[in-house]
């Protein structure tokens, strides 16, 4: 009996892995091969990637990268009423309303948005995943319970509770990510409950519950793997939108409290009351936050294209 229950028990794991992989036609290669194969034929994925790469690089070592010094004044003594230096020897960019150099402020200011943007994502998929697991896999009451919270966070704009969140926390960085991380929870648990309720009904699923094999097992060894590909995808995405809300929330005055350090948000915001002597203070950091959020985003619907199987054919 014991060497039958370990065959019908292989035969399970090979159903499990056999749910993660890709139809016949594509040779029995792995999901995630196949989708790197079709990631590097597409350019629409190659130009995010290679977005989120410059990005990703230039935030890292923005130190290095700055040209000067972003809080030094240096072309402060050459402001005037109607006049703030455009690019001169030395200052590709010119310098902003404080005289300081511009192309350097929006290097470091790069920092900001990534950190703002991973962190707040990565709570966000943590705390959705939590409760997406709790819903799918459990069922009954409990996805009742989880799922009317969840409908509870969804029917508030996320943009109002971001703010709501971030004025009661406090005017600091940490109350922006918790407060941007929480408008994403909804949607990673809706995500994950959703494709776990799909998988749930899977065969291999079915023949593991008909064994009587413990359902920690099913969920976590094969259940929640396999349902993890639009996740994985939507993390893309929401990083994109963590970048604009954080932009969108510092620029309304809610990011971080030391306006001496370079975002893109706030510099957006301080450019206004000089729109008319140089339109440039503003131009250049909503191009750097466009550009970054369409980079996360041509990835993230590349990505999901890959995954996707009615896109294999």
């Amino acid at each position: 009996m014991t060497a039958i229950g370990d065959v019908r028990r292989r035969r399970i794991d090979e159903l499990a892995a056999r749910a993660g992989q890709v139809p016949e036609g594509e040779g029995g290669v792995s999901l995630t091969r196949s989708a790197f194969r079709r990631l590097r034929r597409n350019p629409v994925a190659i130009l995010g990637a290679v977005i989120v790469l410059v990005f990703l690089v230039v935030a890292a070592f923005a130190p290095l990268l700055a040209p000067r010094d972003p809080l030094a004044q240096t072309l402060l003594s050459e402001i005037r009423p109607g006049f703030i230096p455009g690019a001169t020897a030395g200052f590709p960019l010119g310098a902003d309303e404080l005289g300081r150099d511009l192309l350097s402020r929006l290097v470091v200011g790069s920092r900001q948005s990534l950190l703002i943007g991973v962190v707040s994502t990565v709570l966000g998929v943590v705390v959705g995943m939590a409760l997406g697991v709790l819903a799918g896999a459990f069922g009954g009451w409990v996805d009742t319970v989880v799922m009317r919270f969840i409908d509870i966070l969804l029917s508030i704009p996320s943009l109002l509770m971001a703010i709501t969140i971030s004025v009661l926390l406090g005017q600091n960085q940490y109350a922006l990510m918790i407060a941007i991380a929480v408008t994403q929870v909804p949607v990673f648990a809706r995500l994950l409950r959703g494709s776990m309720l799909a998988q749930r009904g899977s065969d291999y699923a079915l023949a593991a519950q008909a064994l009587g094999i413990k359902r920690g097992r099913i969920v976590f060894g094969h259940v929640l793997p396999n349902s993890l590909s639009p996740v994985i995808v939507q993390a893309t995405l929401s990083l994109a939108t963590a970048i604009i809300e954080a932009a969108a929330l510092s620029f309304l005055g809610l990011g971080d409290p030391d306006l001496a350090r370079p975002e893109w948000g706030a510099m957006l915001a301080n450019a206004q009351p000089f729109l008319s002597v140089r339109p440039e203070l503003a131009i250049y950091p909503a191009l750097c936050i466009i550009v970054v959020a369409l980079g996360f985003t041509l990835l993230g619907e590349s990505l999901r294209e890959a995954l996707d199987p009615k896109f294999r054919r």
